[in-house]
């Protein structure tokens, strides 16, 4: 397993091509490396897992998880709409069967084997694709004792892991932009060695529920909710979609870099055209092909979703947030933040406060 040190951190894993790409984050001997826009998305989000619990299900059994269109509802009594959500589920012992929306054959599991769901996706999950599911994943939770919910018909054993997440307003577009509806890590994966002692990390604080288990836990989901996404990107064919296209093109991914380096500079479509290497006309054409917006458009809502993850600290004042994503005025700040949000910093704070 190789490690790379990053600004004080160590990032352990079989994914090193994500940090070491050129234009995307280059390792520089006794210098201080650039930002790269994924690990950007990663620093600026704020990820909450709320709703983990251990199934012990036993064959015959079937769970399913409905694509549904009401609010959810946070132990904290937060309303959120499911597209702020995602669910993921952990085989740590057994087998079973996983049947996806949207995909022809079941497919089958074994342990180690990890999920992710967003967007409402729906599945089932079940002892053979013969036996038909008679609880949702929300029945068997309120069905559970503590956070241990028993299930099924006496046969052959399987325990799963499984919780939702949620993610801050300032999250959420970031989040879409890197998360697909489904994704599925087997256990025999090489990339996924990191990903798997974070599964049987969290699978573990579940079943001992000693002292602090329960934020001991959420951190991990909150690990390996990153994780996943990073062995994810780094399996390749995601590359070359969307926003992940853009980020590991040569030249509109440099220009994103040197945005995400540094959001405060006074951008324009000459400066960053430079830093691709491009004309201004073909980087600005190359750009809208990709991402599907101005690359001045790209740097405002950046700037707007760096802002909002500043104003939810609360300690710092309006000025001191404008200025640190570029604006020299809180009155101009303010006049682009409520373009983009849809309020002013103001109503923002106080809606988060509510919440």
């Amino acid at each position: 397993m190789r490690s790379i040190h990053y600004r004080g951190i160590d990032f352990f894993g079989d994914e090193p091509e994500l940090f070491t790409r050129p234009n995307v984050l280059s390792i520089r001997p006794n210098r201080e490396s650039t930002l790269d826009p994924i690990t950007d998305i990663f620093r600026t989000m704020h990820v909450t897992a709320f709703g983990l619990h251990r199934l012990e299900a036993t064959a015959p059994w079937g769970v399913r998880q409905e694509n549904q269109a009401e609010e959810k509802v946070t132990p904290s009594g937060k309303k959120m709409p499911p597209t702020d959500l995602a669910h993921f589920a952990m085989l740590s012992r057994g087998n079973c069967w996983l049947s996806v929306e949207g995909i022809a054959e079941p497919m089958p599991l074994t342990g180690g084997d990890c999920f992710l769901l967003a967007k409402g996706t729906s599945i089932v999950l079940r002892d053979s694709p013969r036996t038909r599911p008679k609880w949702s994943f929300s029945e068997i939770g309120a069905r559970a004792n503590g956070n241990v919910a028993l299930y099924g018909g006496g046969g052959a054993p399987t325990t799963i892991v499984c919780g939702s997440l949620s993610f801050d307003r300032a999250s959420l577009k970031p989040i879409t932009q890197l998360l697909p509806n489904f994704i599925l890590m087997k256990a025999d994966e090489a990339r996924t060695l990191a990903l798997h002692n974070t599964v049987q990390a969290l699978a573990s604080e579940m079943a001992e529920q000693a002292p602090g288990s329960e934020v001991v836990a959420n951190r991990l989901a909150e690990v390996l909710f990153i994780q996943v996404l990073r062995a994810h990107i780094a399996s390749g064919p995601e590359r070359n979609k969307g926003w992940l296209h853009a980020i590991f093109d040569p030249q509109v991914g440099a220009a994103l870099s040197a945005v995400h380096d540094n959001v405060s500079t006074a951008w324009t479509v000459e400066s960053l055209a430079a830093a691709a290497g491009m004309s201004r006309s073909a980087f600005a054409a190359r750009f809208k092909e990709l991402l599907g917006q101005t690359p001045l458009e790209y740097v405002t809502e950046w700037r707007m979703q760096k802002a909002m993850q500043l104003l939810q600290q609360r300690d710092k004042k309006l000025i001191d947030v404008a200025r640190s994503v570029g604006y020299e005025s809180d009155a101009a700040f303010s006049k682009a933040f409520k373009r983009v949000v849809g309020a002013n910093p103001g109503e923002y704070v106080k809606r988060g406060l509510e919440s």
